[in-house]
């Protein structure tokens, strides 16, 4: 990592809900709602945001682990607020609080993991696997 990460560095961003993020679209006929995995997609790209500053040329942020818990629908239309913390730092290995909030509420918030590494020795890991 270039410059040094932090304890307490956070990141924030809003999207607001379009029928393509849908669980209606993902086949969960009726639920013309915000869905789990695009919700998990939104915790993802706020952390990747909050780290990717302070990368390495040549560095990347994986997602290695998830645990959230989606207590509340977003309609369509709705602005969403995806809020990620770093926690803890282990190597590396960042863990993030997350908060999801719609217009009214908390909607989700859990935990995520990422682990920084070389891009080189991902895509040589990838590349085995492929052979």
């Amino acid at each position: 990592m270039g410059a040094k990460l932090e304890i307490g560095r956070s990141h924030s961003f809003q999207s607001r809900v379009e029928e393509w993020m849908t669980a209606e679209q993902a086949g969960n006929r009726g639920a013309d709602v915000l869905s789990t995995p695009m919700l998990i997609h939104l915790v993802e790209q706020a952390a990747m945001a909050c780290v990717a500053p302070l990368l390495r040329e040549g560095e990347i942020s994986l997602g290695t682990h998830v645990d959230i818990e989606h207590h509340q629908p977003v309609p369509v239309g709705f602005i969403v607020r995806t809020e990620v913390e770093i926690v803890a730092i282990d190597g590396p290995r960042i863990n993030f609080a997350v908060q999801v909030f719609d217009e009214r509420e908390v909607v989700a918030e859990g935990s995520h993991e990422r682990y920084i590494i070389e891009r080189s020795k991902f895509l040589a890991k990838v590349a085995e696997k492929l052979n």
